[in-house]
C-alpha cells in the first residue's frame, strides 16, 4: 500500500449496544451430485461448511474486518448479513432486532434502508444498460426518500460530489469509467438510501494499488463524516491494517482470533495468524524469525476434527486433533487456540505494525 493512506482509526461512537451481533452463525451448502448419481455410485451427500459458527459483535462507528485465505468463508459472512443468504443455523441481530423474524414488507423496507453492500468487482455489479443517474437514483426511489424528480436529481448530484465525480456524469453509462471510479460509483449507490451499515466485500481488490489508496481515503471520509459502520472483508492485510478498529480472523469457516487492529499486528497470539502476518515482506530487515508456511488449506466438505488448522500447526498436540477450541479471551485478544490457552505456544513481539 502506499503511504498516502493515513492510519486514522475509526473510533467507535458510544451506544447501548452493538449495531450488529452474529450468534454461532452457520451456513452450509449442499453440493452433492444428483440422488441417483450417488446411489449408483455408492456416495454420500457433500455439505461444504462455509460458516461453521461464528460469533461477531460490530459496535456502532467501527470497522470490523474479516481476513483470512480464499475460501475461509468471509465473503460467506457479508452476504449472510444483508441477506443475500439464508442461515443454515444461528441469528443475526441488526439494532437489537433478530432478522430472521417474519415482519411486514414496510418494516423489513425501513430495516434494509440502513444497510446496504458494496462490491467486490465494480464491472459486474453496476448495471451496464442504466445511465449513472438512474444506477444511483434507484435506491431513492425505492425507499421513497425523494417527493419529486428535482428532490432526487438533487440528492443523486450531490452524492456524485460526495464521492469526488461531477454531476455531468450522471448522463454517462458505466462502461465509460475506469475501475475506480465504477467503485465510487458504487459507494454512491450505497450511500444514496442513507444506511448506518455497510457491508464491504474487498471493494479495493479489483483495483490498483494508488486508486486502492484513493477509495480507502474516501471510505474513511465518509465514515467520519456520517458515523458510517462497516463490515470490511479483505485478504489485504496492508488495506486492513489502515482501514480497520478491530479484525477477525477466519480460518475454514471459523473465527481463530479477534483483536483491536494495532494489538493484532503488534502481537498476534493464533499460529494461523501469525502465519498471515509472515507474508508482509520485512522491509526494514529486522531478522524476525518467520514461520514456515506448511500443507494447505483442507476441504470444507470434510474439514478435520478438533482444531481445523491442526495439520498446518507446528505446536499441535493429540488435544488439538480431537477437541474443538473455542474463543477464549487472552491478554486483550480473543483467540480459539489450546496452544495460546496452555502457554505453549512463545509470545513475543513481531513489529508487523507499518509494513
Amino acid at each position: 500500500m502506499p503511504e498516502a493512506v493515513p492510519v486514522t482509526r475509526p473510533v467507535p461512537q458510544a451506544a447501548s449496544g452493538p449495531l450488529v451481533r452474529l450468534n454461532s452463525l452457520k451456513r452450509y451448502f449442499d453440493v452433492s451430485p444428483p440422488w441417483l448419481a450417488r446411489v449408483l455410485e455408492g456416495k454420500p451427500r457433500a455439505i461444504v461448511q462455509a460458516v461453521d459458527g461464528v460469533d461477531i459483535e460490530i459496535a456502532r462507528g467501527e470497522t470490523f474486518s474479516l481476513v483470512g485465505e480464499s475460501g475461509c468463508g468471509k465473503s460467506t459472512v457479508a452476504r449472510l448479513v444483508v441477506g443475500l443468504y439464508p442461515a443454515t443455523q444461528g441469528g443475526i441481530e441488526f439494532d437489537g432486532m433478530d432478522m430472521s423474524v417474519r415482519r411486514g414488507s414496510a418494516d423489513n423496507s425501513a430495516i434494509r434502508r440502513r444497510m446496504q453492500m458494496i462490491f467486490q468487482d465494480p464491472y459486474a455489479s453496476l448495471n451496464p444498460r442504466w445511465r449513472v443517474f438512474d444506477i444511483i437514483a434507484e435506491p431513492i426511489r425505492a425507499f421513497g426518500l425523494a417527493a419529486s424528480k428535482d428532490e432526487i436529481k438533487q440528492r443523486v448530484d450531490g452524492l456524485l460530489r460526495q464521492v469526488r465525480l461531477t454531476p455531468a456524469d450522471g448522463a454517462k453509462f458505466p462502461h465509460e469509467f475506469s475501475g475506480g471510479q465504477r467503485q465510487r460509483i458504487s459507494i454512491a449507490r450505497a450511500l444514496a438510501s442513507r444506511p448506518e451499515f455497510l457491508v464491504c466485500d474487498e471493494p479495493t481488490s479489483a483495483l490498483d494499488v494508488s486508486v486502492q489508496a484513493q477509495i480507502l481515503n474516501l471510505m474513511m471520509e465518509l465514515q467520519r463524516d456520517y458515523g458510517l459502520t462497516y463490515l470490511f472483508i479483505s485478504h489485504n492485510l496492508a488495506v486492513v491494517y489502515h482501514i480497520s478498529t478491530r479484525v477477525g480472523v477466519m480460518y475454514l469457516g471459523r473465527l481463530v482470533e479477534v483483536a483491536a487492529t494495532d494489538t493484532l499486528f503488534r502481537r498476534p497470539r493464533h499460529p494461523y495468524t501469525r502465519m498471515l502476518l509472515d507474508t508482509i515482506p520485512d522491509l526494514e530487515m529486522t531478522g524476525r524469525r518467520r514461520m514456515p508456511v506448511a500443507g494447505e488449506v483442507p476441504s470444507p466438505i470434510n474439514p478435520p476434527t478438533g482444531c481445523a488448522f491442526h495439520p498446518r500447526c507446528p505446536f499441535a498436540n493429540d488435544r488439538c486433533k480431537k477437541e474443538r477450541p473455542e474463543l477464549l479471551a487472552a491478554e486483550g485478544t480473543r483467540v480459539a487456540c489450546h496452544a495460546v490457552e496452555e502457554g505453549r505456544l512463545p509470545a513475543e513481539e513481531r513489529s508487523y505494525a507499518g509494513h
